[in-house]
């Protein structure tokens, strides 16, 4: 069995064939696809964030409406950039996100990726410390956020408050009991996935990875989750960790998805990121029975509990539903995942 869900990257562009042609039809389209997906039975609903690009970048008011308006569905990110973040207010936005959804937050948060800006998380008043890399910097954000979710008091209070405190040391507010074991680091190797599970947060591993070994993108991306499954068990957490991984799959069912996505790659890619040589996963693409062949070959989605269908956001709610539904009906019950 698997939860199932979408992760949109939340593009716009002002062009005749998109569906989303502002930020506005960005952001109330992905409230209706989560509505839309959770009537389908669809387990999460993620963001991709993404600054100085238009493409979704604030999460925690898109987070807060779509918990406002659903019931069920998982509400996350895949992933967050903590260059670009403080800590401390994030606590109170995630907080405040989590207690409108009624505990349904999941967040995905890593040490960032490629901007479009040269560094960008400067002109947001963050500067690495000596001797960290931007990326360290990350990573210090990131720890800081998971510990202040443990919900501890530590600021001295005022002698003469303008309201009443309760005794102690203060924490932030909101506090949402439980967000801190929703947390999940969005890891592209190895050693990452380790550092991940020794700190107790889940893992998320998307469609590119660093190439470590020159193997297919699922062979070692399965090798990642093993592993951080061990650093995990090594570590002594008393929860069972979860690990997600994401997928461009697309079930050809009738004339339109066969013009969309009739020519899915067949293959990886290998490509430099941010100085890295990684690798790509394949778009599967193809008529269910297929679909389901080639599926069963991925050895990394055999490994996770959670896959997240990346959808191609621009072509509107009711064909991003049809995807969804498609993957739901067609594919999910003939693997085992339904």
């Amino acid at each position: 069995m698997k939860n199932i869900g979408f992760l949109s990257f939340g593009h716009w562009s002002d062009t005749p064939y998109s569906a989303t042609r502002s930020a506005a039809d960005v952001l109330l389209q992905s409230i209706d696809l989560a509505v839309a997906a959770e009537e389908l039975g669809a387990d999460g609903a993620y963001y991709r964030v993404h600054h100085f690009a238009r493409q979704l970048a604030s999460p925690f008011p898109l987070l807060a409406a779509v918990g406002a308006r659903t019931r069920r569905i998982e509400i996350g990110t895949g992933v967050i950039d903590m260059r670009y973040e403080n800590p401390f207010y994030m606590v109170e936005d995630a907080g405040a996100a989590d207690l409108i959804s009624g505990g349904r937050l999941q967040l995905g948060i890593s040490r960032g990726s490629p901007e479009q800006v040269i560094e960008g998380w400067r002109h947001f008043g963050y500067a690495p410390a000596a001797g960290e890399s931007d990326a360290d910097m990350g990573r210090r954000h990131g720890e800081q956020f998971f510990d202040l979710l443990a919900g501890k008091g530590f600021a001295q209070p005022n002698a003469r408050p303008m309201f009443p405190n309760p005794p102690g040391l203060l924490r932030l507010e909101p506090h949402a009991s439980g967000l801190r074991d929703r947390i999940w680091w969005g890891s592209a190797s190895n050693a990452t996935a380790v550092w991940a599970a020794q700190r107790g947060m889940n893992l998320q591993s998307s469609t590119l990875k660093q190439d470590e070994s020159g193997e297919p993108l699922h062979i070692q991306q399965a090798r990642q989750i093993r592993l951080y499954r061990e650093a995990w068990a090594a570590a002594g957490h008393t929860r069972q960790p979860r690990v997600s991984v994401s997928r461009s799959i697309f079930a050809i069912t009738n004339q339109t998805d066969r013009d969309y996505f009739g020519r899915g790659e067949s293959g990886d890619h290998i490509g430099v990121i941010d100085n890295m040589r990684a690798v790509f996963g394949r778009t599967y693409a193809d008529e269910p029975d297929r679909l389901i062949d080639q599926l069963r070959g991925d050895q990394a989605i055999a490994e996770a509990d959670t896959l997240l269908l990346t959808v191609p956001n621009q072509l509107g709610v009711d064909h991003n539903a049809h995807v969804i539904e498609s993957i739901l009906t067609h594919v999910a019950p003939a693997l085992g995942w339904r």
